[in-house]
């Protein structure tokens, strides 16, 4: 890392007055400025200052202490950093932020270590039953059979012993899956003749009943019973979000799979001026014909277009999601070879599915490609990831448009032949960019180490290959799926680590690790490029806008278990201070 010299100051035209020699001199001085820490800059040339100043929304000036304190005036609010660090604000390039709100306020949590067994789960779904009023669905959240001691499924059975007479249904911290109890199967009419729906599975026992798990799109024939949550719950949820967001040194996120409601919410949370973070949303693909397809892109094309404009740069129409495949842990990603069980037995014939026709997938994303919009695709499994990448390069030879920056979510297992074709897209199209889950490997790592099996294990989340083809990549947590705290990302992409060690404490091997600095760029300036923010946001640089973090500890020095524990002390979004550690 290289420390700024005095003679390396940074500044931008406050009021647009220029010095004798040409060096820019503000003319007013700064609202804020931070003084007497390590300014991590990230920077293209890493560069690590000791202060910076901020004026509105922007930063005007990066150096030393004399330097910036020179731009001070009493009115100036001072900062003492006390030699604690300053990064961007942090970002997420894959979080359900809007429903993850609503979850956070309105949903059971059965996440660990709320619950570490069947017997816990079964009291915290009585004792949320005795809160309901008459008739009301028990709906819960985040179980985790890799966290159980039991290491199996919730079944109907459990919920059935303690609650019988409502609905109940749980839906595992991956959304790829839930479970019901059995009177919520009878409410969708769900038997042992009952056939698995496209794109789904029925879980059922050894003489085919049901067990209540349901995969995938079975997961609808009960979700869609549940009465939904009003627009002052949507509201109420991003603005908790948010709040939760800053006090983790956070000031943006990627949100997947919005619908005309959801945008709505976010708008009147932002015109309400509780929108302290940055938004870039996809909307939800659209169902039906092909026609129906292209005139929904058509219409999406007239006003989501991040490539020529991102507005006002704080809640943006970015572009489209879809899925291939499903998740590592129902073990319904779509592989080439089948999933393992237990990390070393085979689920022998079972390598996952497609969620729909792969061609007719195909040609919806050409009717978006086409329209000029970007699309972020679901893809987890190899073979998953290998279509989705042939989609792009299909897509680009029939319509050649540079800069639409097509992405590969979760991008779990991709194949060298995957690897090499996403560096290729990035060199030539600026497209084809892996945003993945570190996260991942450590809160779900235990369960897809026994899913994944000890060899594809090893090429989870493969940040080294990418970094060795020049590639770069936008981290996310995929929150509600991992916690959404990016600092956990940040570690798990060095230390590669997961919560329990149920399959040993390293079954992802390090070989595939990269470096602190690497990974704080995944979580800042890569999700900026995949936000088309990069000039904007994502470093610490005179005329980007001032989305700063302040941390009681140097990411870059401190070992590598203290990553994780870093702690928020305050954070700075469009030159505001929304968060500041209580004390701190």
């Amino acid at each position: 890392m290289h420390r700024l010299a005095l003679a390396s100051l940074f500044l931008i035209p406050l009021a647009a007055t220029l010095a004798c020699g040409g060096d820019p001199v503000p003319s007013e001085p700064a609202d804020l400025v931070l003084l007497g820490g390590r300014v991590i800059t990230l920077d293209a040339d890493s560069r690590v200052a000791e202060a910076l100043a901020v004026r509105g929304a922007h930063v005007a000036a990066v150096g030393s202490d004399a330097e910036i304190e020179a731009l001070a005036s009493p009115a100036t609010r001072r900062i003492d950093l006390a030699g604690r660090a300053v990064t961007p604000g942090l970002m997420d390039a894959h979080v359900h932020f809007a429903s993850g709100g609503q979850s956070m306020l309105y949903t059971l949590d059965l996440s660990y270590p709320n619950v570490e067994s069947i017997a816990e789960v079964q009291a915290a779904v009585a004792g949320q039953a005795e809160r309901l009023g008459d008739g009301e669905w028990v709906r819960g959240r985040g179980w985790d059979e890799g966290k159980l001691a039991e290491l199996r499924y919730i079944l109907a059975s459990d919920l059935d012993e303690v609650v019988p007479d409502r609905p109940v249904w749980l839906s595992h911290t991956m959304g790829h899956y839930g479970v019901a109890n059995s009177l919520a199967l009878d409410m969708a009419g769900i038997t042992a003749d009952t056939p698995d729906p496209p794109g789904g599975t029925i879980d059922r026992d050894a003489d085919g009943r049901p067990t209540g798990v349901l995969k995938e799109s079975a997961q609808g024939l009960v979700s869609r019973l549940i009465p939904g949550l009003g627009p002052e719950e949507q509201r109420a949820g991003i603005r908790a979000l948010a709040d939760a967001f800053n006090a983790e040194c956070m000031t943006g996120g990627k949100d997947p799979g919005i619908g005309p409601r959801v945008w709505e919410a976010y708008r009147d949370v932002q015109e309400a001026g509780d929108l302290s973070v940055r938004i870039f949303a996809l909307w939800r693909g659209r169902n039906g014909t092909i026609d129906e397809v292209r005139g929904y892109a058509d219409s999406l094309a007239t006003f989501t277009r991040p490539h020529e404009s991102t507005g006002d740069d704080h809640l943006i129409a970015g572009g489209v999601k879809l899925y291939i495949d499903g998740s590592g842990g129902a073990r319904t990603a779509w592989l080439y070879e089948d999933w393992n069980r237990d990390h070393t037995d085979t689920d022998t014939g079972n390598r996952g599915y497609p969620t729909m026709d792969p061609d007719e997938l195909r040609r919806r994303f050409h009717a978006y490609h086409d329209a000029g919009l970007h699309v972020s695709i679901h893809s987890i499994g190899d073979r998953a990831i290998d279509w989705t990448v042939d989609s792009f390069r299909e897509a680009l030879e029939a319509t050649p448009t540079r800069g639409l920056r097509h992405g590969i979510i979760h991008s779990n297992i991709p194949t060298d032949r995957a690897l090499d074709l996403m560096a290729e897209l990035q060199r030539d199209w600026e497209t084809g960019y892996p945003e993945p889950s570190p996260t991942f490997i450590w809160w779900i790592g235990d369960t897809y180490a026994g899913n994944f099996g000890p060899e594809r294990a090893l090429r989870l989340n493969p940040f080294r290959s990418f970094r060795e083809r020049g590639m770069i990549w936008a981290s996310g947590s995929d929150y509600s799926v991992t916690p959404f705290p990016a600092r956990y990302g940040v570690w798990a992409s060095v230390a590669r680590q997961p919560l329990l060690g149920v399959y040993g404490e390293q079954p992802y091997g390090t070989a595939e690790s990269v470096d602190v600095e690497t990974a704080l760029r995944s979580f800042t300036t890569w999700v900026a490029h995949q936000m088309f923010l990069e000039d904007k946001v994502g470093t610490i640089e005179p005329g980007k806008y001032a989305d700063l973090a302040v941390w009681d500890r140097d990411p870059l020095t401190v070992p590598t278990e203290e990553l994780r524990d870093m702690s928020c002390e305050m954070t700075v979004f469009n030159g505001d201070v929304v968060y500041e550690r209580a004390g701190g």
